[in-house]
Parts: structure tokens; C-alpha cells; sequence
């Protein structure tokens, strides 16, 4: 029995770029993320550069890569591309300690996370009147 891959031309292709280990938790990348899905990419760096936030420069270098992987492999116009989706996950938490009165020790957490940027080709859409 031989098997057959289907191919679907009309699926749309997406360009992935995923950075690991940034020192910063979910809580304050999420926020950041949320607001720049669904833009297209020039604006979306736009916004981050001029955020005041520390963590928006390696947010902007995952989309970066993401618009380098778009250009190189898939031969993706640059103007065209779309933020489809960016979401962040946990990762290691590292444990310290901090002296505290009376011998004691409170924990410090310092926790890191891997962010994921998902690219698309923004499709154009023909009009075709108005409707009647």
C-alpha cells in the first residue's frame, strides 16, 4: 500500500520565529504582545521602539528574525506581512536567596520565558461594488 500527501495550494503559509530564555515573566510579556497582533510588522516594531518598556527590544529582535525567515525562505514581500500571532510561554524559574532579620531568608524568583512571533502574508482582498 503506498500512501499519498495531499498538497492544498490554497493554505496560507506562516513564518515562525521563536526566542527562548528571555529574563522576563509571562505576566509583563503578554500585555506587550496582546497589542501588537494583527498589525502589520513595520508598525507593530514602530510601537515597541517607542515603548518604555526593557523587554520590547528582544521582542522586536524575535520579529527581526521572524521577517528575515519570511524574506529567505519563503520569498514573503516585506510590506505584505501581518503579526498573526505572538504568545509567550514559561520557562525556568531561578531560585535565590536573600538574607533577611533574625537569620532568616526570603526567596527571590527570577523567572524566564520563551517567546513565539507567527508571521502571515496579508492576502488582498478584490471589491467587487457594492452590494444591492
Amino acid at each position: 500500500m503506498s500512501e499519498t500527501k495531499k498538497t492544498n495550494n490554497n493554505k496560507q503559509k506562516t513564518v515562525r520565529s521563536v526566542n527562548n530564555n528571555i529574563r522576563s515573566s509571562v505576566r509583563k510579556l503578554n500585555p506587550i504582545l496582546r497589542g501588537i497582533v494583527g498589525k502589520k510588522v513595520d508598525i507593530a516594531i514602530r510601537d515597541l521602539q517607542f515603548s518604555e518598556k526593557r523587554i520590547t527590544r528582544d521582542i522586536r529582535k524575535t520579529i527581526n528574525s521572524a521577517i528575515a525567515n519570511a524574506e529567505n525562505n519563503f520569498q514573503y514581500d516585506i510590506d505584505n506581512l501581518i503579526i498573526k500571532e505572538a504568545y509567550c510561554g514559561k520557562k525556568i524559574t531561578m531560585k535565590r536567596f536573600r538574607p533577611r532579620a533574625k537569620g532568616r531568608a526570603a526567596p527571590i524568583l527570577k523567572p524566564y520565558s520563551s517567546v513565539t512571533i507567527i508571521l502571515s502574508e496579508k492576502m488582498k482582498v478584490e471589491s467587487h461594488g457594492t452590494k444591492s
